[in-house]
């Protein structure tokens, strides 16, 4: 894919050991392509675990916070795996193939940490648990034309694959694995091919997504979607020291479903109560609030900024932070900015919400 996104002429940047796009034409016109129309991300760079085997669903349960018993075939799931003190070691999507046949995507800067803390929580299950990611190419088209781009490019309807469902395509005779997932807010598709396809089908999507205004976009465009939709970050808003309850990930842990790793842990903080919470906040003054910078509340600091941007669909600055003092949607707060303090008010994340009508 490198080639491509050099003739496409893409600022390169590093990222988790890779050399990324991090824009194209520009992070703002990529950005609203996507909410307007498609983008298309190359995030070969994600990782693949693998378990499969005879107890690949009891094993599955028990490193993750949600319950995958209602997860059916060709389902996926948004889960955590947690560490014994309740802190998030990543947030993954698992993809069920079958009872014996799971597949976790996992975040690129953590994707050797994972497969380490996975196979270390394998206390004699009956499973095989493979890093496939050098195996794969990943490809994501996202936006409110991608159901027509990708059925035009395959010369086959998407329409009956559901949101957060999948399926096994073959193509050009290769097999892909086709989820209706993303990390934009938008309508998509995430597809696993093999690692040396991914131009072919770029290629493919870029020629049928032509009419259509879809863009290539770089991780830039992908940070300021996630961000407009309140979406956690590895290494911004959750980590090893965060727990799911302080991130606003509570509705992902399901603490009557059995025991999981952290569950113990978590069951105390649940019992003493959440210190700090994950808000969101847009910029009254004038500045861009970016990772580290303080949170203040009547002179008093009551947190810092996680993640902060310029948001191109609502042109407002937009953050969020974690904060230790109790406040609500409509609390005015301010944001020092390079030794100025800036007004900003706390406001209900997501902060996009997109017009139905």
């Amino acid at each position: 894919m490198f080639p491509i996104h050099l003739q496409l002429g893409a600022r390169i940047v590093e990222f988790a050991g890779w050399e990324m796009p991090v824009q194209y034409e520009g992070q703002r016109e990529e950005h609203l392509a996507v909410r307007r129309a498609a983008g298309l991300f190359d995030v070969s760079h994600m990782g693949e675990i693998a378990i499969g085997g005879k107890e690949a669903a009891l094993f599955c349960q028990r490193i993750t916070t949600n319950d995958i018993n209602g997860v059916k075939d060709f389902q996926a799931q948004y889960t955590l795996l947690c560490n014994h003190r309740g802190g998030v070691v990543d947030d993954v999507i698992l993809y069920k193939l079958s009872d014996e046949n799971y597949l976790f995507c996992v975040n690129a800067s953590n994707t050797a940490k994972d497969y380490e803390w996975i196979t270390g929580a394998n206390e004699n299950y009956d499973i095989e648990i493979e890093d496939e990611s050098s195996k794969y190419s990943q490809i994501a088209l996202q936006g409110p034309r991608s159901e027509e781009i990708l059925s035009g490019c395959l010369s086959s309807d998407m329409s009956p694959l559901k949101r957060f469902c999948l399926l096994l395509f073959t193509w050009n005779g290769m097999e892909m694995l086709i989820a209706r997932t993303g990390y934009t807010g938008e309508d998509g598709f995430e597809i696993f091919l093999p690692w040396d396809r991914g131009p072919e089908l770029w290629n493919g999507l870029t020629e049928s997504g032509q009419a259509h205004g879809v863009k290539p976009c770089g991780l830039g465009a992908r940070d300021t979607l996630r961000v407009e939709m309140g979406y956690s970050l590895y290494g911004h808003e959750i980590n090893d020291d965060i727990n799911p309850f302080e991130a606003g990930l509570g509705r992902y842990v399901k603490m009557d479903s059995g025991d999981f790793i952290g569950r113990d842990a978590l069951s105390k903080v649940l019992a003493g109560g959440v210190k700090r919470r994950i808000y969101g906040f847009e910029m009254i003054d004038r500045g861009i609030p970016r990772e580290g910078y303080g949170v203040f509340k009547n002179g008093a600091r009551i947190g810092s900024v996680t993640s902060g941007t310029l948001s191109p669909s609502l042109e407002k600055s937009i953050g969020m932070g974690y904060l230790t003092s109790d406040v609500a949607p409509g609390d005015r707060i301010q944001i020092e900015i390079r030794s100025t303090f800036r007004e900003a008010q706390v406001v209900n994340i997501p902060f996009y919400k997109k017009d139905v009508n």
